[in-house]
């Protein structure tokens, strides 16, 4: 079950990452590299969501390592997903905005658009790590109100 939660939710995550990318390509505004930061908000609420969700079927399953790993597996899932959405968009549709990008950011290093899909990679998989960890201080079981009662 909690598998389905995290993949439901992580294929959420990654339509809106893309519909996002396009929205700020459609205004021409999509080598501004602050603009990037919305992406760790929409990860944000999807790791959120998809543990809530997982708690409201299963409040007692959702231990400190299951609410962890639904997090991660939600994160991992959008982020493989958007990774080969940037693929195709950088090599095949728009291959002068990878070299915009290579100029900008990796100007004294040979570097290719593999760089960039690697760098993509492992920003999202990163947060999808942090993300589930943090959140999961929200989510988790407080044994004080516990020893209460």
């Amino acid at each position: 079950m909690s598998v389905r939660v995290a993949l439901r939710y992580g294929i959420f995550m990654a339509i809106s990452l893309i519909a996002y990318f396009l929205i700020v390509r459609l205004f021409d505004l999509h080598e501004n590299p602050w603009l990037r930061l919305l992406n760790g908000v929409v990860m944000v609420a999807g790791i959120s969501l998809a543990i809530k969700h997982y708690k409201l079927i299963d409040a007692e399953g959702l231990s400190y390592i299951n609410g962890i790993k639904i997090g991660i597996l939600t994160g991992f899932t959008a982020t493989i997903i958007f990774t080969i959405f940037m693929a195709i968009y950088m090599f095949h549709i728009d291959p002068e905005f990878t070299q915009t990008i290579l100029e900008d950011w990796l100007r004294n290093y040979d570097s290719g658009a593999g760089v960039l899909v690697f760098i993509i990679f492992l920003e999202g998989m990163g947060s999808s790590v942090v993300l589930s960890l943090a959140l999961m201080q929200f989510f988790k079981k407080s044994y004080q109100k516990q020893q209460k009662k």
